[in-house]
C-alpha cells in the first residue's frame, strides 16, 4: 500500500545504535499527519543489525506505519543500498539518512515540505550552508578532506554545492526512479553522482542547511581506510565524466511508431 512518506536507512553493523535511531524515527512519526514505510538495508552486516530492527516491526504497526529490513548478501556498498531501498519503496517523498542520524530526523520536514509543496523534486541536507548548525565537528583532517573533496567535485562534475556528502537526501519518488535506474557507482561516490544524473534529467534540486553533529561508532576507519576511500571517492567522480560522455547518463531513447513497427518486423523475421 502507498504511502506519504518512506524513509531509507542503509545500515552496516550498526548493532550498538539502530535501536537509538529507530526510537527517534518512531517518536518523530507518531507525531506526524501521514502514514510512513521505514526500510532498513543491512548491507551484509557480519553482526545482529537486522535481529535488532526486526524486533521493531511490530512497535511500528501499532502506531500504524510500516518498517522493513532488507539484506544484502554479500555486501555491496551504501550507493546500492540506498538504490534497492528507493526501488522499493512505495511512498510519494523517499528520504534517506545515514544510521547515526547525524542530523536529526526531526530536520526531516526542511527537506520534505520543499517537495511536498512542488518548489523541487531533490532535496539535500548540507553542512556547509550554515556551519553554525554543526553541533560536534569531525575532526579537522576528515574536514580539511571534505573541503578537498568537494572543490574536485566541483571542478570535476561541474556541481555547483557546497556538500553532496551529508547523507540526508530527499526525492520525489516518480522522477527519482529513473535517475537510479542509470546510477552505477555502488559506494560512496554514489552521492555527486545521483545528483549529476538528477540535474541532467533536469530535476529541480536545492541544498538546504541542517543540523549535524558527527557520530562514532559503527565500523570504525582506520587511517588507511579513509585514505583508500577517499581515493576511491576521486575515482568515481572520474568515472562519472567518462559516463556521461560514454552516454550511459541518458534517459532512454523512445522509439517511434514507425521505429517500433520496424522493430517488431525484425523480430518476426528472425523467429522464421
Amino acid at each position: 500500500m502507498a504511502c506519504f512518506l518512506s524513509i531509507v536507512i542503509p545500515a552496516y553493523n550498526e548493532v550498538n545504535r539502530i535501536r537509538r535511531s529507530l526510537d527517534a524515527v518512531l517518536s518523530f512519526l507518531q507525531i506526524q499527519r501521514y502514514r510512513a514505510e521505514v526500510i532498513v538495508v543491512d548491507d551484509g552486516s557480519s553482526d545482529e543489525t537486522a535481529a535488532r530492527v526486526s524486533e521493531y516491526i511490530s512497535k511500528f504497526h501499532e502506531a500504524g506505519h510500516e518498517l522493513r529490513v532488507l539484506i544484502n548478501k554479500p555486501n555491496r556498498g551504501k550507493g546500492y543500498s540506498v538504490k534497492r531501498g528507493l526501488t522499493e519503496s512505495t511512498g510519494e517523498i523517499v528520504l534517506f539518512s545515514d544510521a547515526d542520524f547525524s542530523s536529526p530526523i526531526t530536520e526531516a520536514p526542511k527537506l520534505i515540505n520543499p517537495i511536498a509543496e512542488g518548489q523541487v523534486d531533490v532535496s539535500f541536507g548540507s553542512r556547509a550552508l550554515n556551519r553554525d548548525l554543526i553541533g560536534v565537528h569531525q575532526p579537522r583532517m576528515r574536514e580539511f578532506g571534505g573541503m578537498v573533496f568537494n572543490f574536485c567535485m566541483r571542478t570535476i562534475t561541474g556541481l555547483n554545492f557546497k556538500d553532496t556528502q551529508c547523507g540526508f537526501k530527499a526525492f520525489r519518488r516518480e522522477p527519482a526512479l529513473p535517475v537510479f535506474k542509470l546510477q552505477r557507482i555502488d559506494r560512496f561516490g554514489f552521492d555527486p553522482e545521483v545528483l549529476y544524473i538528477a540535474k541532467k534529467h533536469r530535476n529541480r534540486i536545492i541544498e538546504v542547511p541542517v543540523v549535524w553533529d558527527h557520530c562514532e561508532g559503527g565500523e570504525l576507519q582506520s587511517k588507511w581506510n579513509y585514505l583508500r576511500d577517499s581515493i576511491d571517492m576521486f575515482v568515481d567522480l572520474i568515472r562519472i565524466r567518462f559516463n556521461d560522455l560514454a552516454g550511459r547518463y541518458d534517459a532512454p531513447k523512445t522509439l517511434t511508431q514507425s521505429e517500433a513497427q520496424q522493430s517488431v518486423g525484425r523480430a518476426a523475421t528472425k523467429q522464421r
